[in-house]
Order: C-alpha cells, then structure tokens, then sequence
C-alpha cells in the first residue's frame, strides 16, 4: 500500500489541532473523537512509568484521555501546538504544550512541552497514538500555578497529589543503602 501522501497527513494533523484549540475553549473534549479516530484506536499516555492510560477504541477514548482525565480542574488550560512532523506509513509527531492558565510576571506562559506519535490509517483516522510528557516538570509547573494562585484545588486533588505520591515512591525504589 502506497500510504497517505504528506498532504493529507498534514490535513490530518490541522483537523487534529484545530480540534484542540476548539476544545480548549469550551472545556469539552469529546466532540471530535468519532470524526478524527478510527473505531479501534489504540491511545497510550505513559505517566513517567508511575501510571500508563491506555484506551482501546474510540469510546474508552472519549471516556477516559478526553472525558475523565480531561474534564476535571483543566479548566483555563490550553495545548498549543509547536510542530507536526510528517514521516513514511502515515506517521505524524506533533510537538505540543501543555499550557496553564494565566502568564508568569515577565509575561512568559506557565507550560511544559509534551509530544505525539501518531500513526494514520488509510482513511487518514488517527489509529494509534501515544503520547509522552516530562511528568516531573509538569509537577513543578503546577507548584508554581499553586503558587500564582491559578491551580485548580480539582486539579490538585485529583490529579497533581496522587502524581507526586506516585513519583515519590518510584524514586524511593533501591534508593536504601545497606
């Protein structure tokens, strides 16, 4: 098979982030999940090896990456995109940002850099997706959110402690001395 030529995976790739912006503004993160991935779409986020979420078709997709683990304390975030990479058998990367609300005194954004890989089908739906971020950094990000008065007490509940919980543990692993 011949594949989608770099056109249609950079058409693609603007549904995509088009999409996001959209979703950024209403909160609401499940409206494009039919149009843009396929029926057994595989969406991995791997959480700095404390937690993996993988969803295994469109509807574990709405309901978990784009339903709960978007709907809670993210209000005032967006998810810029920086970049889309086109390769070969329809692979994209986007390189992305996750973005909270309100700007640091200089005038610079509180965010992280985030990135997708991205594989297409024929029909030019996303079929597979996994997405990495640096964890740590985004913990440290949320301090300072915390700090500034802008972190969502939701987000931090749910999201930023049971992180940091499980980060700490991991790096206490074989950190004993005999």
């Amino acid at each position: 098979m011949p594949g989608l030529d770099d056109t249609a995976l950079r058409a693609a790739a603007d549904k995509l982030i088009k999409a996001h912006a959209q979703a950024s503004l209403d909160n609401e993160w499940t409206f494009f999940v039919d149009e843009l991935y396929a029926t057994d779409c595989v969406y991995t986020c791997e959480y700095a090896g404390v937690i993996t979420v993988t969803a295994n078709g469109s509807e574990e997709i709405k309901a978990t990456h784009y339903g709960r683990d978007m709907q809670v304390g993210w209000e005032g975030w967006t998810f810029p995109y920086l970049g889309v990479y086109t390769g070969s058998d329809n692979r994209l990367v986007t390189h992305w940002m996750n973005r909270g609300p309100g700007k640091r005194p200089d005038g610079s954004h509180f965010e992280t850099p985030g990135i997708s890989f991205i594989t297409l089908n024929d029909e030019a739906k996303i079929c597979h997706q996994f997405d990495l971020f640096d964890l740590a950094h985004q913990m440290k990000l949320c301090d300072e959110l915390e700090d500034a008065g802008l972190l969502s007490p939701e987000l931090k509940q749910n999201w930023v402690i049971p992180m940091k919980d499980r980060l700490e543990a991991q790096l206490q692993h074989n950190r004993s001395t005999p």
